[in-house]
């Protein structure tokens, strides 16, 4: 019986799990130097907030009426021949504002002028908002309506003619009364560019070269010959020069006088003599 009181005696006492409301007044408060240390560590950080916020609107205002931000001029580089007004003109970009500047944009407006084959668009900051790396088409040849010149480049791609420029071919279009409908300088495509370059082996030097509408290319030739090569690729133009070197070697080794040689229909070339005139 001893024994199971003292065992009873070291079991340990053991208070019920249950959460008890603590009493009014047992909870400890915060001191009135905290309290006061927090008042003024909020009001500074509105204070903050409110001068970035004003801040940020000044800024704002500034970005948008300063003419600073504001496209006026452009900087052009690359550019021989077609001017920066011109450039200006084409990318849209007057009165433009430094936000609402689109590179793709800027570029897709570019490449309508046609003396453009290439743009690279540099946006910055002031004073040089926009910079235009700009590659010009190169003219081939050059032709001629009636003294107005056009330039076309071997893609066959015509644009306005900007000046005078050593060693380009000049094609003079004819007006000998037909009534046909004469070509223009955007007709005369890739192939027929590439042909009239091919004919320059054969040329005189310095020479020119007229354009028929029933004949095509034509220019006199040292014998003083009235020579028709119609207007071909490159690829048809280097088998009518064959055929116009044999033709000349031969019409020349039995002296024939010829007024005219015309190759326009390589499968039936023909001349006309100098005194059936």
């Amino acid at each position: 019986m001893a024994s199971h009181v003292q065992a009873q005696r070291r079991q340990p006492n053991r208070t019920p799990g249950v959460l008890h409301r603590a009493a009014p007044g047992t909870v400890p408060k915060l001191s009135s130097a905290v309290r006061r240390e927090r008042r003024p560590l909020v009001s500074r950080w509105r204070i903050i907030s409110g001068v970035l916020l004003v801040l940020f609107g000044i800024t704002l205002v500034v970005f948008f009426t300063s003419d600073i931000f504001y496209v006026r001029a452009i900087q052009v580089r690359g550019n021989d021949f077609i001017t920066r007004e011109e450039v200006f003109a084409y990318s849209e970009l007057a009165d433009y504002h430094m936000f609402w500047l689109d590179p793709a944009e800027i570029r897709r407006n570019m490449l309508r002028a046609a003396s453009v084959a290439d743009v690279s668009v540099e946006v910055g900051w002031p004073p040089n908002l926009v910079t235009l790396l700009v590659q010009e088409r190169q003219p081939a040849v050059v032709w001629s309506n009636g003294g107005q010149e056009t330039w076309i480049d071997v893609q066959g791609r015509a644009m306005p003619a900007r000046a005078e420029i050593p060693g380009l071919l000049h094609v003079n279009l004819l007006r000998d009364g037909t009534e046909l409908t004469l070509p223009t300088a955007s007709e005369f495509d890739k192939d027929r560019v590439l042909g009239t370059l091919r004919l320059r082996e054969i040329l005189p030097e310095d020479a020119h070269l007229d354009f028929h509408p029933v004949h095509g290319l034509g220019w006199t030739n040292e014998l003083g010959w009235q020579v028709w090569m119609g207007a071909d690729s490159a690829a048809v133009m280097s088998e009518k020069i064959k055929i116009y070197e044999v033709l000349v070697e031969n019409l020349s080794s039995r002296a024939i006088d010829v007024a005219e040689l015309n190759i326009a229909n390589p499968d039936a070339p023909f001349y006309r003599l100098l005194w059936g005139l």
